[in-house]
C-alpha cells in the first residue's frame, strides 16, 4: 500500500491487540511486520486467562471430590501433584504460542523476534535494524505493579505464581482486585493456608455492592482468612519462610507473598517520547476513540492504554484499529457494556450498571436479587450460597445491570451481555420460559423488586 515504507503497519507486542490488529489489517492487503520481545499471546496466554483458568480448574477438584461422595461415589484421593499441573499447563502454553505464529504466517505477516522501539512517527528499530511504517501499532500490554515497602524484594507476583517450583503451605495474598481473590480460591482450593489482605473497607472496588460482600461471605465460609483495612507495611525473612508486617502492628508467618496491587502499562523505555507520545502520570497512553495517539501515525491498543484491561476488548480494539486504517471504515471499539467473569470461587459475573452507578445516572431503579443454596448442594450439603441480581431503569424498563455470584458465573452471563446489546427490558425476561431446573433461570423468575 505504501511504497515509500517498508510496512504499512508496524505492531509492536504480539499479544491479543496486537495479533488481531496485525492478522486483521493484513487481510486487508496490508504489509504488517510485528516485534514480540517473550512469547507470544501475551499477558493472556502466558501469565493471565489462559494458565489463570487452567489452575482454577485443577483447584477445584478439592471440592468436587468432597461433593462426589454424597452423590454415591467413593474416591480415593492420593494427593496433588503440582509439578504435574505446571507440566501440563506449560504444555498447553507451548501449544497456543505456535497458534498465534501460525496465525500470524497464514495471514502473510512478517514477525521480529526481539524489542521494538520507536525512534520516530513512522520508525522502530528492532535488533539494531531500522524499520519505516506508515502507522505504528503500540500494543504492549501492561505488568503487575510493585509495592515501595520494605522488603518488598521477597514478594512474587501473578507472573512468578505461574511459574514457581513448588506450592506454599502458607500465603498471604494481598490486594483486593480480581487477580488476588481469583488467585486466594486457587491456592485456597489446592490446600495452602490463604490470608487475603485488601487495605479498603471491602475488596473488588468496582463491582456491585452485593456481589462484593455475598463474594466475602462465601469465601470466609470456605476458610479462606480475609482481612479487610489491612495492608503489609514491611517483609522480612526468617528462619522457615517470611514475616509480614501487617499496619495494625500485626504480623503473619508464611511461605510466600503474591502482590497482586493493580497493573501498570508497560510504555517504559519504548522510545515514545522520541515520538511525541502523550502518556498519562501512570504511563498510560492516552488515545481517543480510534484509538490514535497525538502522533497521528501512531496507535495504542489493550492494556497499555488502561481503559478496559480485558482480552477481548483488546482484540476488539485491533479490529478497530486495522478497519480504520485499511477498510476505508472508521471504527470505533465499543466499551458500552462489556460483560466480565471473575474465576473466583464460587465466580462472579457481570455486565452493565452496578445499583451505585445505576442509581447515579436514572432517577428511579428497580432492583430485583435472589440469595438461593444451588440444589447440588441441598445434597452436598456445602453451605454455598449463589447471588442472582437485575438492575432496571423503571421509567423505561431496560435492563441496566445483570450481577451473578455462583457456580458457572460467567457462562451464564454471556447471553444476557448479548440480551443487553439487544436492549432487552425486563418484561422480556419474564416473558422468557426459564429452563429448569437451572441456576439460570432465577434471571428469569425474579418477580419482585426489592427496592
Amino acid at each position: 500500500m505504501s511504497p515509500s515504507y517498508d510496512y504499512d503497519l508496524f505492531t509492536i507486542g504480539a499479544g491479543s491487540g496486537g495479533v488481531r490488529g496485525a492478522r486483521i489489517a493484513a487481510s486487508y492487503g496490508a504489509k504488517v511486520g510485528i516485534a514480540e520481545e517473550a512469547r507470544y499471546g501475551g499477558t493472556c496466554v502466558n501469565v493471565g486467562c489462559i494458565p489463570k483458568k487452567l489452575f482454577v480448574y485443577a483447584s477445584h477438584f478439592a471440592e468436587d471430590f468432597e461433593d462426589a461422595r454424597a452423590y454415591g461415589w467413593d474416591i480415593e484421593r492420593k494427593g496433588f501433584v503440582w509439578s504435574r499441573l505446571l507440566a501440563n499447563k506449560d504444555r498447553e502454553i507451548e501449544r497456543l504460542n505456535g497458534v498465534y505464529r501460525r496465525i500470524l504466517a497464514n495471514a502473510g505477516v512478517d514477525m521480529f523476534d526481539g524489542r521494538a522501539t520507536i525512534v520516530g512517527p513512522h520508525a522502530v528499530e528492532v535488533n539494531g535494524r531500522r524499520i519505516s511504517a506508515k502507522y505504528i501499532l503500540v500494543a504492549v500490554g501492561g505488568q503487575p505493579r510493585r509495592p515501595s515497602w520494605p522488603g518488598h524484594e521477597l514478594a512474587s507476583t501473578s507472573n512468578e505464581a505461574f511459574h514457581q517450583a513448588e506450592l506454599p503451605r502458607r500465603v498471604v495474598i494481598c490486594g483486593g482486585g480480581y487477580i488476588a481473590t481469583e488467585f486466594a480460591g486457587i491456592y485456597h482450593g489446592l490446600g495452602v493456608e490463604v490470608t487475603q489482605l485488601y487495605r479498603g473497607e471491602l475488596f473488588m472496588r468496582g463491582f456491585d455492592d452485593d456481589v462484593r460482600r455475598h463474594l466475602a461471605e462465601q469465601m470466609r465460609t470456605k476458610g479462606i482468612d480475609l482481612r479487610f483495612e489491612r495492608n503489609i507495611t514491611r517483609l522480612d525473612r526468617i528462619d522457615g519462610g517470611i514475616r509480614a508486617s501487617l499496619d495494625d502492628d500485626s504480623s503473619i508467618d508464611c511461605d510466600q507473598v503474591l502482590m497482586a496491587i493493580g497493573r501498570v502499562p508497560l510504555s517504559q523505555d519504548l522510545g515514545l517520547d522520541s515520538a511525541g507520545v502523550a502518556l498519562e502520570d501512570n504511563g498510560a497512553i492516552i488515545v481517543d476513540a480510534y484509538g490514535k495517539t497525538n502522533v497521528d501515525s501512531i496507535y495504542a491498543v489493550g492494556d497499555v492504554t488502561d481503559r478496559i484491561q480485558l482480552t477481548p476488548v483488546a482484540l476488539a480494539e485491533g479490529m478497530a484499529v486495522a478497519a480504520t486504517l485499511f477498510d476505508d471504515r472508521p471504527t470505533k471499539a465499543d466499551h458500552e457494556h462489556v460483560a466480565s467473569a471473575v474465576f473466583s470461587q464460587p465466580n462472579v459475573g457481570t455486565v452493565g450498571l452496578t445499583e451505585a452507578e445505576a442509581r447515579r445516572r436514572h432517577e428511579q431503579v428497580d432492583i430485583y436479587r435472589s440469595d438461593f443454596r444451588p440444589l447440588k448442594h441441598t445434597v452436598s450439603g456445602r453451605d454455598e450460597r449463589s447471588l442472582m441480581k437485575l438492575v432496571v431503569d423503571r421509567e423505561t424498563d431496560k435492563l441496566l445491570g445483570v450481577h451473578l455470584v455462583g457456580a458457572q458465573a460467567g457462562e451464564i452471563l454471556q447471553g444476557f451481555a448479548v440480551a443487553m446489546k439487544m436492549g432487552a427490558t425486563k418484561r422480556d425476561l419474564d416473558r422468557t420460559i426459564g429452563i429448569h431446573p437451572t441456576a439460570a433461570e432465577e434471571l428469569v423468575t425474579m418477580r419482585t423488586p426489592i427496592k
